[in-house]
Formats: structure tokens, sequence, C-alpha cells
């Protein structure tokens, strides 16, 4: 089953690499979605694919950007 799962990246993620690294794993795993910088610092992604491939999505990009995520707020949707 689809799902959709919509993330607000907080702490140091704009300028290091991180909507590269996000466009490139997200396709990697066949997931389908786009992921923008927000005025206020953040990265906003919306995701969308089955949901150990979202799963994976998030662990990856946690693992990769440890030093720069501060705090994830993230939404799960059918």
């Amino acid at each position: 089953m689809e799902r959709r799962l919509h993330l607000y990246y907080l702490g140091s993620v704009q300028g290091v690499g991180f909507r590269y690294t996000a466009e490139r794993a997200a396709g990697s795993l066949g997931i389908k979605g786009w992921v923008r910088n927000l005025p206020d610092g953040r990265v906003e992604a919306v995701c969308e694919g089955r949901e150990p491939d979202l799963k994976s999505f998030m662990e990856k990009m946690q693992s990769v950007f440890t030093k720069y995520i501060r705090d994830v707020d993230l939404r799960w949707s059918d």
C-alpha cells in the first residue's frame, strides 16, 4: 500500500547537500515526491511510496546527516 510522508527537517540542513542527497536516496528506493528549502532554515520533503521504503529513506537521511539534523517533524497519511 502506498503512503505519504510529510517531513520538516530542522537544524543546519541547508547548504550541506541535503536536497541532492534526499533526491538521490528517494530515487534509489522508488519513492516519488519533492524537497525544498524553507525561508526559516528548515527543509521540507513530501514522499510517497511503500511504507518500508519511506522508513528506509528516513533512516538513510538520519545516518548521512546525523550532525546536521536537530529534529524532524513528520506526518504520515494514506
